[in-house]
């Protein structure tokens, strides 16, 4: 069922989808806000009221996704681009990434293995060569630090010390390109 709510400036469509969970959460995966609820959980007016500005944000850098200039590498491009910043990131990190892969992502821009593999998304061949830059990495960060904690986030941040910059950088440019398949694929 489709629901509108006005958050600042924004009018925002939502869908309410119930479901065998304890907690309400939201999401904007794919573009599109969605309410999931516990079953019986009436009020997301009140859920919408509490995390407006959460949402306000990540539906502004969805609207500011169609400013962005799409790079148009080919998948060779992309990989040999990639093998080359790995390359140079081998000898300012000192670590040694095992096999590196490219393949479609839903919704990562990277990977890596508890082996050391790196997996990169072939959608990266949309993006300016500095996002492409960060994202391998952090993906070559977690051969350093495996999970997201603060020693991960402090080996991004002696490189990237303003790295949510760059996230939410990635998040536009992720719309941008799910709008441009959308149009012309």
């Amino acid at each position: 069922m489709k629901n509108k709510a006005e958050i600042g400036d924004i009018e925002v469509n939502y869908d309410v989808v119930h479901r065998k969970i304890k907690y309400p959460r939201l999401e904007i995966k794919t573009g599109n806000l969605i309410l999931i609820l516990p079953q019986g959980y009436n009020n997301h007016q009140e859920l919408i009221e509490k995390h407006k500005k959460w949402i306000y944000n990540k539906i502004s850098i969805i609207n500011s996704s169609n400013n962005k200039k799409l790079y148009n590498r080919t998948e060779e491009e992309l990989k040999v681009l990639v093998e080359s910043l790995v390359s140079d990131m081998v000898y300012q990190m000192g670590v040694i990434p095992g096999k590196i892969g490219f393949r479609k992502m839903k919704v990562r821009w990277g990977s890596c293995d508890r082996d050391g593999n790196l997996k990169f998304n072939k959608m990266m061949k949309y993006l300016p060569e500095n996002l492409i830059k960060y994202i391998i990495f952090h993906e070559m960060a977690h051969l350093l630090e495996f999970g997201h904690n603060a020693i991960f986030w402090n080996i991004i941040k002696s490189k990237y010390p303003h790295y949510s910059h760059q996230e939410e950088e990635l998040s536009t440019y992720y719309f941008a390109i799910i709008n441009y398949h959308k149009t012309y694929q």
